[in-house]
């Protein structure tokens, strides 16, 4: 990949976009980084925070980039990247940044006809917040980055996009869109169904009982409830099989407790202290 890039566009300018603007602009990878976006209030605050180096309403704004970034929710990103196709100038590389890939990479591969070349991506990285205000030019830092290529995708194409996101600071990898979905439906996905569903039922007048515990499990609840509808139906036979595997572990737990097993009841508890305890702080 060539650096710096001569313009970026980013499509979307919330915390990932945001970020990803902030980024480029604070590492040197390109002179100039067009935020798009239908809110004129939020692009005024992506410039006065200094995120993007210009910004439009106008989808047409592609047409000026050398590199695309559709960072907007999951739902609209096929659209967004049918409508950015048809500006953009003729092999413009572009990429988006939906925690779901299937759907995304499926739909791009079923049109006949594209103008720019497109390899799918999902950054790690993420909070609960949302908008310009959250966006940290250090989000990528030390966190993963998939790169989801379909199979007739050319090999340079993969490469490009990998090493867009290792000079945000993000450690790489490669797969199959399906591999990607079904991974994050237990690392991501399910998480996000669980804190929901504990946040949902502790009764009100129990929160002033609540300590790190349950603040940090249930943390990701706190996201914004329409983006998090749209992750979880588009990858919903895999979200369903994550919280069913859960499922079947916590009534194993719950069997245990039932016939007052304590050797069982450890034994279960410390598998998950293991596994935990593996990943670090």
């Amino acid at each position: 990949m060539k650096l710096p890039w001569s313009t970026v566009a980013i499509v979307g300018v919330g915390l990932i976009g945001g970020s990803l603007g902030k980024a480029l602009l604070t590492r040197g990878l390109a002179r100039r980084v067009v935020g798009i976006g239908r809110s004129k209030a939020s692009l005024a605050e992506a410039m006065e925070r200094q995120l993007v180096s210009e910004v439009s309403c106008d989808l047409a704004a592609v047409s000026e980039a050398d590199f695309v970034v559709v960072a907007t929710s999951v739902g609209s990103i096929p659209r967004l990247l049918e409508a950015a196709d048809s500006h953009v100038s003729e092999g413009t590389l572009i990429t988006d940044a939906g925690s779901t890939k299937q759907s995304v990479v499926s739909g791009w591969q079923k049109r006949r006809r594209h103008r720019g070349r497109f390899v799918g991506s999902h950054p790690l990285a993420g909070s609960h917040l949302r908008g310009p205000a959250a966006a940290d030019a250090t989000l990528f830092e030390g966190r993963v980055a998939v790169v989801t290529p379909a199979a007739s995708t050319p090999e340079e194409d993969v490469e490009e996009v990998g090493s867009f996101w290792a000079s945000l600071g993000s450690t790489v990898f490669v797969m199959k869109p399906r591999e990607h979905d079904r991974i994050l439906a237990m690392t991501s996905h399910a998480p996000h169904v669980l804190a929901a569903a504990l946040a949902a039922v502790t009764p009100d007048a129990d929160r002033r009982f609540t300590a790190g515990g349950w603040r940090d499990t249930t943390r990701v609840a706190g996201g914004d409830a329409e983006l998090w509808a749209d992750i979880l139906l588009d990858n919903a036979a895999q979200v369903t099989k994550a919280v069913s595997t859960m499922h079947g572990y916590t009534q194993r737990m719950l069997d245990a407790l039932a016939a007052g097993d304590r050797r069982r009841l450890v034994r279960l508890l410390t598998t998950a202290k293991d596994k935990r305890n593996a990943l670090g702080s």
